[in-house]
């Protein structure tokens, strides 16, 4: 469970999956109120000292002998339930995902396939395991044998360094604003990070000014720009990194054993070049969604799982993502997905993050609105103004995509993973500056 979570969270999360066992570190607050709200007690294990009476310590309920109460013997076999993943929550309230063993073993195999891991690779992990991109981080390095240094501070760029520098690792994972982070705020020619090879982006959209940065920061490492979703047990597709500049803006193709067609409203395949929504068939598809067959009948049909994605297939195979359907804006008789707006002004020098939405407008239905967060690049850059951002936009995109109204944000709302919560853009983003 994501454990910056508050006492509401995390009774939900509870509640739902009715663990048997919940296994935590001691002086949690917030988890201590979600337990005490719950119409049953699971068994408390503390990893870590405590005086709780109500609690097991971590040694004593982990030995070979040991059992949970009312627990029976059963055989576990590829198909049985492996673990619950809570969805990031991007669109509404998390879901519960239910992964098999055989879920994980086929997402494990792909990663390790692409990326080509063997037993001396290593990696620095910042990304927390309750998310599907840093587990499979996790899975697929201890199934090679591999090493991974474990780094907490996510939003503190110069620990993450020191520590890809100090233990000499092979590859680096994170999503789109930690590289972000990483170029703003690091000197990362002070470093020796040349014993990198890979980098791995997934967990959202790279724009393509970004995902330039990071390959000349790190001239010696391969940037994998992948995608997926928790309810395919984190991967469907991968851009190799010799196709970055002749498949410009595409996710790549098909992760091993995995099929993706694009299919239009009535669940008919579409051909190459043309936008539908993408649909994915693999062993790395999920079982459902835990005690909501509803929402499970509403993503999986035919035993394909129905992404909400928008995008399509060029003819090669490479998947090309347009967004989610549910972001798309109606302004006056135009339909216009963010994503379209978005890549334009991340070009700008200065533009850490942008996210654009919908706002009411008497006439046209919608207009577009920007929300921006923009820096200084360590005094050498200006960030662009609102007239500025608008003259760019005028430059590059069809005028009714212009964002009509601009806001300055220190932050974009996220779930913990890092994934935008665009349906929670509105007046708590902590405003600089409208116009």
């Amino acid at each position: 469970m994501n454990m910056q979570g508050r006492s509401r969270d995390l009774a939900v999360w509870l509640a739902g999956a009715r663990p048997r066992a919940v296994v935590h570190e001691p002086g949690n607050a917030e988890l201590a109120q979600a337990l005490a709200s719950l119409e049953f007690a699971p068994l408390r294990v503390v990893a870590g000292t405590s005086t709780d009476e109500a609690c097991v310590a971590w040694q004593a309920a982990s030995g070979p002998t040991q059992r949970l109460p009312g627990a029976a013997h059963e055989r576990i076999g590829a198909d049985s339930d492996a673990v619950i993943v809570y969805t990031s929550g991007t669109t509404g309230a998390p879901k519960g995902v239910v992964l098999t063993h055989a879920n994980l073993a086929a997402n494990t195999d792909a990663i390790i396939d692409y990326l080509a891991l063997g037993a001396a690779d290593s990696t620095v992990s910042v990304l927390p395991f309750y998310y599907s991109y840093g587990a499979s981080v996790l899975h697929s390095h201890l199934a090679v044998g591999g090493r991974l240094v474990l780094e907490p501070n996510l939003v503190f760029p110069h620990p993450m360094v020191e520590a890809m520098a100090r233990e000499r690792v092979t590859g680096f994972a994170g999503v789109a604003s930690t590289f972000s982070l990483l170029l703003d705020r690091v000197a990362l020619q002070d470093y020796d990070l040349s014993s990198l090879r890979y980098l791995t982006q997934a967990g959202g959209p790279m724009s393509e000014a970004l995902a330039c940065r990071v390959r000349a920061a790190f001239p010696g490492a391969r940037l994998f720009q992948m995608y997926g979703q928790t309810e395919a047990t984190a991967r469907i597709a991968w851009l190799p990194p010799e196709r970055a500049d002749d498949k410009r803006g595409s996710v790549g193709v098909a992760v091993a054993g995995t099929r993706i067609e694009v299919r239009d409203l009535d669940g008919r395949p579409l051909p190459a070049g043309v936008d539908g929504e993408v649909c994915v068939q693999g062993p790395g598809i999920m079982r459902g969604y835990w005690d909501d067959p509803e929402a499970t009948a509403g993503v999986l049909r035919d035993g394909w799982l129905h992404t909400g994605d928008l995008g399509h297939l060029d003819e090669d195979g490479f998947l090309f993502l347009s967004g989610r359907g549910s972001d798309m804006i109606k302004t006056g008789a135009h339909r216009v997905h963010p994503n379209d707006v978005e890549e334009v002004i991340a070009e700008l020098p200065g533009v850490v993050e942008v996210a654009a939405t919908g706002i009411d407008d008497a006439t046209l239905g919608q207009v577009i609105k920007a929300w921006v967060v923009v820096r200084g690049e360590q005094g050498r850059v200006e960030p662009p103004g609102a007239d500025a951002i608008r003259a760019h936009c005028r430059t590059r995109i069809a005028a009714y995509k212009v964002p009509k109204v601009v806001e300055f944000v220190e932050s974009l709302p996220k779930t913990a993973s890092g994934k935008l919560r665009r349906h929670m853009l509105s007046g708590d983003c902590r405003p600089k500056e409208m116009v």
